[in-house]
C-alpha cells in the first residue's frame, strides 16, 4: 500500500515542477493604474504556466485577440469574472488580455504576453548546469624551440549539452509516468 501511495504522489506532483503561477500585477493585482507592459516584460511565460488574475469590483478578464486588444474591443475568446481566475497558458504565442469593463482598457488595463513552448528555458531560473564534458583528446606535439610570440589559443571549444534542462526534466517525468502505470497495472 505504501508502495502505491508514492506512485500516486509522483503522479500527482511530477507534473507541477514545470509549471510556474504568475500573478498577474504581482501584489497590485489586475486594477486601474497599473503597468502591465513592464510587469509582462519581467516575467517569462511557458507553455503549462497559469496566469491569476485577483481583483474586485466591476472588473473581469477578457481574453482577446490582438486586434481587439489594440482597439479595446471587448469581443472575448473567453471570459472570466470570479474575482481570482487562474489562466492555464497551454499553447506556445501572443495571449492577449484586456478588463471588459467601459474605459478601463483604455485607460492601460490590458496585458500582452509571449508564452514560450515547453521545451525551451524553463519558467523559473535554475542553477548552473553541472553537466561534465567530455575532453578533448590532446595531440601529441613535438617540442620546437622557444620563441618569443606567443602562440594562438586553442580554438577547441568544450562541448555543449544538446538538451536543455526543461527538456531532460520533461525526459525523466515521462519515465517516471510510465514506470508508475506499469507498476500500478502490476501492483493493481
Amino acid at each position: 500500500m505504501a508502495m502505491e501511495t508514492g506512485l500516486l504522489l509522483l503522479l500527482v506532483l511530477a507534473p507541477a515542477v514545470y509549471a510556474a503561477d504568475h500573478t498577474v500585477g504581482d501584489s497590485s493585482g489586475w486594477s486601474q493604474g497599473v503597468d502591465y507592459t513592464t510587469w509582462a516584460s519581467s516575467n517569462t511565460f511557458t507553455v503549462g504556466d497559469t496566469l491569476t488574475f485577483s481583483y474586485s469590483g466591476l472588473h473581469g478578464v477578457d481574453q482577446v485577440t490582438k486586434t481587439n486588444y489594440d482597439s479595446c474591443t471587448a469581443k472575448a475568446l473567453k471570459s472570466y469574472n470570479s474575482g481570482s481566475d487562474k489562466v492555464t497558458l497551454d499553447q506556445a504565442g501572443d495571449w492577449y488580455f484586456i478588463c471588459p469593463t467601459t474605459g478601463h482598457c483604455d485607460s492601460g488595463m490590458k496585458l500582452a504576453i509571449t508564452v514560450s513552448a515547453a521545451s525551451s528555458t524553463p519558467s523559473t531560473p535554475s542553477p548552473p548546469s553541472t553537466t561534465p564534458t567530455t575532453p578533448s583528446t590532446p595531440t601529441p606535439t613535438t617540442p620546437s624551440p622557444p620563441s618569443t610570440t606567443p602562440s594562438p589559443p586553442s580554438t577547441t571549444s568544450p562541448s555543449t549539452p544538446t538538451a536543455s534542462a526543461a527538456t531532460i526534466l520533461y525526459n525523466m517525468n515521462a519515465l517516471v509516468i510510465g514506470a508508475s502505470v506499469v507498476l500500478a497495472l502490476l501492483l493493481g
